[in-house]
Formats: structure tokens, sequence, C-alpha cells
């Protein structure tokens, strides 16, 4: 765009004393230049004053004298329009100051739309109830995700303290206090959340919402889906039913030794049964996959996979003798439970020793046996293909088609599974104990423990303690949602479908992938050859939300699970019928052409040449259609750039130079705040570390570029809480940096602080970070 000024140039009087300089304005940036065309009012005044000031001096005294009868505003009239003219200037200096600085900055406070939708609204009161980030950057930006103490720091601060003595804590004193009040407040609630809250506990609570709604529903699997989470919510009856309906369970077995009766049934056929129907395998794991050196092939076969079973008495490896053994120091309280469960289940104290001492000495053999994933790994014992024909020639339990092919996870595990069964089997003074039998049992209570009374998983946990397991326990709703999805997965998956906004879904992943092409190819690459190879392979992939085109109809839903009863007291008899369900579920994978959408998750997958966005990423509080574009692009757009790095190009720190220096460029940067700070931090990364924190700034400034493209193509933006766009989409950032993913253990710093990063190279943030030790401008180098 040419530049246009404008001038006020008076031109000359016939009088020297009346000639002055010209006065030049202003001079506009040229992003901001208007094409303004106004002519100069004293060119037509010298025009037309000039003639009649000749004639003037010809005239004689009369005609003076009524000349000078003329009125005052003509007698200055030359004053005048030099006013009017000046006031124009000025005029034009102040419309453009205000396009400049109010409609094309974003510090400041422009109209913007609110957006009043009910989701925007919840949205909203979310918002005030956390912590601005450009309120508190202190305290914000110098936290670690998951922890309550300063990254980096083994000290006992806790999040919204501030950092002691510091000169910021003397600001906020002097803050007002009702302000002082407020901030306390939300640190006090913030400090209540769950500080780890990641992507897949939100997926669980938007399904819960689902599933706790009260609409009338016409269809028939819906309302069986719901009758089960609500029965699964009745704890009330758990604890009333008591032992009852697993005992009854038992004796459709054939009984148990354990209370005397027992009709000594087929080994075969009862562990063919509970692996059947109850999802029970107490002596080896039986599921299916595919075959991983078949991926890069596309092929969608799948395999039926036997690996190790989850024993239940602890075991720990000895690298020494390369074996595994029961964990002595734990024995005491996993005899104790056993005896414990034994008593609640009715058997008569005298024999529950013999049989509690046999069940742990079946359980300590096949522990032996049994050998650690690292080891196999290293062994090679991972997915070794086998017949059927082949693998019974040493395995006999198992009856397939002689011809198939299965996976085997640990070979020297089941030939050794397979003796002991067989030695046990052959030990004729403990055929009237049953103790395979009776191990069998106890494995299936083990299966049905979330559906039986609070004593038994009171029992479990209190193993689990001893263990060295400090998990805090799950919540009953989050629980209850899990074993639904087991069951009626196909039913979350369509309801979840429904309330998926998918056009807004798609085109935010379509803008987020062409901003992150363009970036990744403006990168310094080492070389040519690597850099083409990786644009050739990034541009040859599509990106799409996983719709699964299997997603069943109602009425299709409502015929799958005609056959199922849900009661609404009853969840033990719903769980056993859950069971069953989950068995067909996985053993329908064999047969199924196509990858079944995995309503759980919440991260991409790579199949073949499309990148796969699951629903579960595009809810709330991350992602809605009536939001702001600044929030949606602010969180959701985020994740969707750091999982297609971390999925496309997981080894991107040997092919870049620019990873390198943008991940030291970062961290120089939070060192000179953790130092003035008062702070120690380590003083270099390791290169997984300056890849991780590269790859998140770099997603941040693609989502950004994002939004940005996103503008262009469709001006106008809505807001929240009278927020300016990058406020909005800062702070939506902001709320979601505490992410869960497998590469969390490599980010050093808190991914919020790349806030103060971005803010330092560019007037993108509504206000300066009003923090005395954040980096002053003049230290902060452009990363």
């Amino acid at each position: 765009m040419s530049e246009s000024q404008i001038e006020l140039e008076p031109q000359r009087s016939v009088q020297p004393s009346l000639q002055q300089e010209p006065d030049r304005c202003l001079q506009l940036p040229p992003l901001f230049e208007l094409p303004l065309h106004i002519g100069d009012p004293l060119q037509v005044l010298q025009q037309n004053q000039l003639q009649p000031m000749l004639q003037l001096q010809q005239l004689s005294e009369p005609h003076i004298e009524q000349l000078q009868q003329i009125p005052v505003w003509i007698k200055h009239k030359r004053r005048i329009i030099l006013l009017l003219a000046l006031s124009l200037c000025a005029a034009v200096l102040g419309l453009l100051y205000y396009i400049h600085y109010n409609l094309y900055t974003e510090d400041n406070k422009q109209p913007v739309t609110p957006c009043l939708s009910p989701a925007c609204r919840r949205a909203s009161a979310q918002l005030s109830t956390s912590i601005d980030p450009f309120t508190q950057p202190c305290d914000y930006f110098l936290f670690t995700c998951g922890s309550d103490t300063l990254s980096q720091d083994g000290g006992s601060r806790q999040r919204g303290q501030g950092i002691p003595g510091h000169p910021q804590n003397q600001m906020e004193k002097s803050a007002s206090p009702e302000r002082t009040r407020q901030n306390e407040e939300k640190v006090q609630r913030w400090q209540g959340k769950d500080k780890t809250l990641n992507r897949k506990t939100v997926l669980l609570q938007y399904l819960r919402e689902i599933l706790e709604t009260n609409e009338m529903l016409n269809s028939s699997a819906v309302q069986k889906t719901k009758g089960f989470y609500s029965s699964c919510l009745d704890t009330s009856s758990l604890e009333t039913a008591g032992t009852e309906p697993f005992l009854t369970l038992v004796q459709k077995l054939g009984g148990w030794a354990v209370s005397g009766k027992w009709t000594r049934t087929d080994f075969n056929s009862t562990l063919s049964l509970l692996m059947r129907d109850y999802a029970t395998f107490p002596f080896f794991n039986l599921y299916v996959g595919k075959d991983p050196n078949e991926i890069g092939h596309k092929t969608t076969k799948r395999y039926i996979q036997i690996d190790q079973p989850d024993l239940l008495i602890p075991i720990e490896w000895n690298s020494k003798t390369q074996k595994s053994k029961a964990k002595t120091e734990t024995l005491r309280p996993f005899l104790a439970s056993c005896q414990r469960y034994l008593a609640m289940l009715g058997a008569p104290p005298s024999s529950s020793m013999i049989h509690v001492g046999l069940f742990i000495s079946l359980s300590s053999e096949l522990a032996v046996a049994a050998s650690p994933l690292h080891y196999r790994l290293e062994k090679g014992q991972l997915h070794q293909r086998m017949t059927i024909k082949e693998l019974q020639a040493t395995f006999h339990p198992l009856s397939l088609s002689e011809d198939d092919h299965v996976l085997l996870h640990n070979l020297p595990y089941l030939v050794q599974m397979s003796r002991i069964i067989i030695k046990w089997q052959n030990k004729h003074e403990l055929s009237m104990s049953g103790p395979l039998h009776t191990y069998m049992v106890l494995n299936l209570l083990h299966t049905m423990m979330p559906a039986m009374d609070s004593r038994f998983s009171d029992t479990w946990r209190n193993v689990s303690v001893a263990l060295g397991n400090t998990d805090r326990e799950a919540p009953r709703w989050k629980h209850c949602v899990l074993e639904t999805e087991r069951g009626f997965g196909s039913v979350l998956t369509r309801l979840l479908s429904e309330s998926t906004a998918q056009r807004e879904a798609e085109e935010t992943i379509q803008m987020v992938f062409s901003s992150f092409k363009a970036s990744l190819d403006e990168l310094n690459w080492t070389d040519q050859k690597t850099h083409q190879l990786v644009m050739e392979k990034v541009h040859s992939l599509t990106p799409r939300l996983q719709t699964s085109k299997e997603i069943s109809r109602e009425a299709e839903l409502d015929l799958i699970f005609s056959e199922v009863t849900v009661s609404t007291h009853s969840f033990f008899s719903n769980y056993v019928q859950l069971l069953s369900l989950w068995q067909k579920r996985r053993s329908k994978l064999l047969t199924e052409p196509s990858e079944p959408a995995d309503i759980l998750s919440v991260t991409p997958v790579l199949l073949g040449d499309d990148i796969l966005f699951p629903m579960g990423m595009f809810i709330p509080p991350l992602f809605h259609p009536t939001y702001p574009r600044a929030m949606n692009y602010g969180a959701t757009g985020f994740l969707i750039a750091k999982d297609i790095v971390h999925l496309l190009l997981p080894e991107i720190f040997s092919s870049s130079e620019t990873v390198r220096a943008v991940g030291e460029c970062v961290w120089a940067h939070y060192l000179t705040v953790t130092e003035r700070a008062g702070r120690s931090s380590a003083s270099s990364l390791s290169a997984a570390q300056q890849q991780e924190v590269w790859l998140q700034y770099f997603a941040l400034q693609v989502a950004l570029q994002a939004y940005d493209q996103s503008l262009q193509q469709r001006p106008g933006d809505s807001s929240l809480s009278g927020l300016s766009h990058a406020h909005l989409f800062l702070t939506s950032f902001s709320q979601i940096n505490c992410d869960a993913d497998p590469y969390w253990e490599f980010m050093p710093l808190k991914p919020s602080f790349l806030i103060t990063v971005i803010c330092a190279k560019s007037d993108l943030c509504p206000t300066s970070l009003q923090c005395s030790i954040a980096p002053q401008e003049h230290s902060v180098q452009t990363c």
C-alpha cells in the first residue's frame, strides 16, 4: 500500500511576515493507512483573496469607510479558515488514532459480541472460579502439573502462596482488600480440585452427564444403558444383597469344596465357561488384537493373543536368578485377605486354612513361570506366531481350529503352566479338596468384586496398601462409567456421536493441520533431503474426525441388546450380563473388517494415510460449537497440534536445528524468572526435554496461527466475560496445560509458562504481566 500523508501547508502571502513552514501532522504505518484525499483550503483562500487585496489599495476613502462596515467575521476570514483547517487535521488524526489503537490492536477493549449460550454461560462460570494467568503470573507460571510444589524444587510451598519475601507478595498486599479476598478464594477452590485433570477425565465426566440426563427416550438400548449405569451407582442395594448373589453363581458352577458341596465338575468345561461368560482368566489371558509386525502392511486381520495372567498373589522379579517369586513381605497380608474372603463367604473355619494354603501354593508355582514384560521383550517372547495344532502339543485346555494362528507373549510360561495343571490334577490325595477349582472360583470372586458389597473391595484395598500402592480410590461414578462402556460401548458411541459438533470439529482439525504444514515447512532442517521426506509424508496424510462408519442405528442397537434384561436394584445380575456382552464384543473383533471407534480415546491415531481424531477430543469444557473460536483454538487447537507432532515426528530433534535452539531459548526465559525468584533450576535440558519444550511452544504457535486464519476466512468472533480474543485464547490454553500424556514426564516446566514467552515477543497479550520477577523487555530474546 502506498503511503498517504495528510499535510497542511499555508501558501505564501504577499506579505513576508505571513510566510510559514509546512506542518506535517502524521504518517501512518503501512498496515493501517487509509486513502484519504483532503484538499488544502488555503489554496482556495489564496486565489480568492489576492485580487480583492490589490483592489483595496485603489479604493477611495468613502469606499474604505463602507468596507469598514463589513461584518467582523469577514475581516477575520483568513484566520477562521486557518483554524478550521487545523481543526480538520486534528479530527483526521483523532480518527486514525482510534482506528489504529481501538480497531487493529488486541490490547484494546474493542466491543465484542458476548456468547450467551448455555454452554458459554457454564464456561464463563468456570473461568470466573479459575485463576487468571494475567493477574497472578508469578504464582501461576512457576508450578508443575500434578504437584503442589514449585517445579524443580523440593520445598513445600503451595499453589497461590507466592514466593515468600518476594516483592510480588507486597504487590498483592497493597491491592484492594476485595480483590485480594477474591484471589484467595479462587486459589482455595483451585487447590481443592484435581490438579491432574486430563482429557480422559474430562471425557468420562462428559459421558457421565450423558448417562445422567433424564430425557424421554424411545430407544430401549439407551434405556438399558442408562439403567445399568444407575444400578451401578446404587451401592445401598449391593450392601443389602451381601454374598448371596455370588454364592448362587458358584452353585451354578457346581459348587466348590470350600463349602463342602461340590459336584466335581470337569476342569476344562469350568475353565471354558469362566473365560466365555464371565471374562475370568485364571491361568492365562486371552484377547484379540493385531500383529504389530503387519501394521505397516495396512492389514485389518486380527489374531487371538495369549499371555500370562494377572496373578492375584504379589510377585517380584529376581534379576540374578531370572525368576519370579512370591513377595515374601506381603504374603502375610495376602494370606489374611484370603482367609477373610472365605470367612465372608461362609466357609467353616476348620477347613478354610487348608484351602487358603493350597491356593497360595498353586499361585506360587505359577508365579515362578511368569516373567515381567521387559524380560520377555529382551528375549523376543512377544508376538510369537504359532498354529493351534502346534500349541496344543504343549498346552491342552484350548479348543480352536488347528489351522488358526495365535500370537503368544510368553510361551515358556504356557508350557510350564500346562505341566503345573497336569501335576495338580494327578495329586489324588487332593482330589476331594479341588484346589484347581477353588483357584478358579477365587479368581471369579476377584472379577465379580465390583458388583459385591464393600467388605470385599475394602479387603482387597488393604492388600494394595500393604504393597505400597497409595493411589486414591476413584469415585464411584467414574468406575460406573467405565463399566458401562465395557458392555454398552456401541450405545455410548452413538450417543457421543449425536452430541458431537462434527462440522465445527472438522473445520478446526483442517485449520490446525494447514497451519501445522505451513509452520513445519519454515523450520531450519539439518538437510534438504530430510525436509523433503518429512513434507512429502505430511502432505500425503488426510486428517479427519473418527466417526465410525459402523455406528449402529437406533433400531440395530435395540435388536443387539434385545436379550439383555437390566434390573433396577440388582447390579450383580446386570454385571454378569455385562461380562458376557464384553466377551462377545471382543470375539466380534476377529471378524470385523474395520477398526471400531474407541469411545474412550482422546488422542489421534494413524491408520494408513488417515489421521483419525476421536470424538472424545471435541467435548466441553474443551470444545463446543457455540464457544468463541478463540476458546476452541486455545484449548483443543493446541492439543490437536501437539498430538500431530507427537504422532508424526517423534524423533524430530535430530532432524531440525530449530528444535534445540528454541528449546534452549524458552528454557533461558524460565531460568531468568527462577533465578530472580531466588530458586535454582537445572542449567541445561536433555534432548528429550528440549524437544518437548519446543514441541509445546510450537503447538501453541500453530494453534494461534490457525485461529488467525479462521478469523481471516470468517471475520468476527464472540467472547466470554468481556475478554479480548487474545486474552480468551491464552486463558483457555492455560486451563488445559496439565493435560496428561505419555510425554508429560519430559516437560520440565508448566506449559502455561509459554504464555510469558509469547507475550515477551509481541503485543498479543491483553495486559503486560505485572510480575516483578518476569523477564524484562530489554533482557528477552525472541524464541
